[in-house]
């Protein structure tokens, strides 16, 4: 896994795309117990270099029920964005993972992996990607998340950017984020 992480720390596939370069955020070791499949860094975990250390990332520890040092503990999760690196600003948030990163990167990483007990899908982009037959919209998949389980667990996005779908499904944080932080506590056995 060692040598895994370095060859794609090292990756520059996609560079010419990249406007601040690249930067490969990922996060794991062979004993993860959790894998978090995401979007892509954005601008501020680009520049800190630490995956999740910005406001999504301190919702999303919310939802988890986990404080940082937990978090960050790479025995119990495993960080895999679907896109390593920064895409750049859209419109409104940033633009989408570039394309290369999960079908190059995502099995070769996931073969490594001894003692993953769940997988939280967030976001459209790895919900889409791992779950791309079954026909769902994303707030589907959350709704119907036993469906997924034992091996997947879909979850929005926890970005600022994604009140709205926040504000237009409040059951999400009102019902389901308690039994997100029940079933994470399970597994790492708090």
């Amino acid at each position: 896994m060692k040598k895994l992480l370095k060859e794609i720390r090292d990756c520059t596939v996609c560079k010419a795309h990249l406007p601040l370069g690249p930067r490969p955020i990922i996060e794991a070791t062979p004993n993860s117990k959790i894998i978090l499949i995401s979007q892509a860094p954005g601008r501020v975990v680009h520049e800190n270099g630490k995956a999740w250390a910005d406001q999504s990332g301190k919702k999303l520890r919310e939802w988890l029920g986990v404080d940082e040092n937990t978090f960050y503990n790479t025995n119990n999760f495993a960080i895999l964005p679907m896109g390593f690196c920064y895409p750049g600003k859209a419109k409104i948030g940033d633009l989408p993972p570039r394309k290369e990163c999960a079908p190059l990167w995502h099995k070769p990483v996931m073969n490594e992996f001894q003692n993953v007990k769940l997988i939280f899908l967030i976001g459209n982009y790895a919900t889409n990607y791992y779950l791309q037959k079954d026909g769902r919209n994303l707030t589907q998949r959350v709704e119907n998340f036993e469906d997924y389980l034992p091996q997947y667990w879909p979850l929005p996005h926890p970005s600022p950017v994604n009140r709205f779908w926040r504000a237009k499904n409040p059951w999400f944080e009102e019902f389901a984020v308690e039994k997100i932080q029940n079933q994470v506590a399970e597994i790492l056995g708090n």
